[in-house]
């Protein structure tokens, strides 16, 4: 959603993915990718104040296969739109405090799994039977801690289980309305 939402704003908008703020795994296997202390959030807000303030930054690549950050940034200028995208940027008052508009996207447990599954497999090179495994022993119990919870404090939720066009029209509709808005999720 959130790639499409910027294919349709186009130069206006810029995507931040959480996922770039992973730190480095020394033994991935026993690793929680889940939690929100597998993330620096702390960073990745400080990334969205400079940006808002108008000023470029330096954003992490993390890979998938190494479990590091690669030595390699992406140096990226501000936009009219910042989209930061996550499961657990809600669950982070350090940047749900940031947003001028929160959105939730909800999606069924088994819909989130066939997604996740194609993902990282696609993706990521992972194999069907290791992210069955995650899944049920990280991926899920992390949902119902802390992506589930912060629902709550979302100004907007949209269905990720019906028609994608829908719901690109409710939050294309919700982000102009708030012209003004530097900030979304």
């Amino acid at each position: 959603m959130a790639k499409r939402l910027v294919e349709h704003y186009g130069s206006r908008c810029l995507l931040l993915s959480h996922d770039r703020y992973y730190f480095d795994v020394e033994n991935p296997l026993d690793h929680n990718y889940d939690h929100p202390d597998a993330l620096d959030s702390a960073l990745c807000a400080e990334h969205v104040r400079l940006l808002r303030s108008g000023k470029p930054v330096e954003l992490p690549n993390y890979d998938f296969a190494t479990h590091s950050r690669t030595k390699s940034v992406d140096i990226v200028s501000p936009a009219e739109i910042l989209i930061v995208e996550g499961i657990l940027v809600l669950s982070e008052s350090s940047l749900r405090d940031l947003f001028d508009l929160s959105v939730f996207v909800h999606a069924e447990r088994e819909l989130r799994l066939e997604r996740r599954i194609l993902r990282d497999v696609q993706e990521r090179g992972r194999d069907r039977a290791g992210v069955l495994a995650q899944f049920k022993r990280t991926v899920s119990p992390m949902h119902d801690q802390y992506v589930e919870p912060s629902r709550r404090y979302a100004m907007l939720q949209v269905s990720g289980d019906g028609s994608l066009e829908h719901a690109l029209s409710t939050l294309v509709s919700a982000i102009d309305l708030n012209l003004g808005t530097r900030a979304i999720l």
